[in-house]
């Protein structure tokens, strides 16, 4: 009985080893990182910013999480290209980036905004809202409202690749995008 116990202990050993190598790897994620690391990320080697500004309560927000920037060509774009920043535009805790301090705003009745929030959506404040930042973090553009992931996907690579300095979006989406991304997607 000795015998066979060592036996079938060894067996079993030996699977869970072979097949320890096949464990099934976690999906690929866009690597969200906070304003302050992108900042700092950003002296070393600049980037442009893609920052999802959203409230905890906020239905389309959770949406977005698990539809837009779930999708694979989402994903690999944002990473490649961008500093992706979440910023809870509720936060209470303070925000500094560089001599610049960005502070909660309490508005009563445990309500308010994060000062950088409103400052990133020109006081729009609208959830989710997606602002885009050059390399030199000056505003593109704040875009309000849920995108699904093949719009997202057109205007990230419209800012990404600089096509808003030579055409128009539509234009872009027409020409551009249907030669280049269409197959992606």
């Amino acid at each position: 009985m000795s015998k066979t116990f060592h036996r079938v202990a060894i067996t079993i050993l030996l699977v869970a080893i072979t097949f320890s190598g096949f464990r099934q790897q976690e999906p690929p994620k866009i690597k969200w990182i906070t304003i302050q690391e992108a900042y700092t990320l950003h002296k070393k080697k600049p980037k442009k910013f893609v920052i999802d500004v959203y409230t905890d309560w906020c239905g389309w927000c959770k949406v977005m999480d698990s539809k837009t920037f779930t999708n694979p060509a989402v994903i690999d774009y944002v990473n490649q290209n961008y500093y992706a920043v979440k910023l809870n535009a509720e936060q209470r805790e303070d925000i500094l980036l560089g001599a610049d301090k960005f502070s909660f705003v309490e508005q009563g009745n445990g309500r308010g905004y994060h000062q950088l929030a409103a400052k990133l959506m020109n006081n729009q404040l609208s959830y989710p809202t997606t602002v885009f930042l050059d390399e030199k973090m000056g505003m593109i553009q704040p875009i309000a409202g849920y995108l699904e992931a093949n719009a997202f996907h057109q205007i990230i690579t419209f800012i990404g690749g600089n096509h808003f300095k030579k055409e128009a979006f539509e234009q872009f989406k027409a020409t551009t995008y249907a030669k280049t991304y269409t197959a992606k997607l």
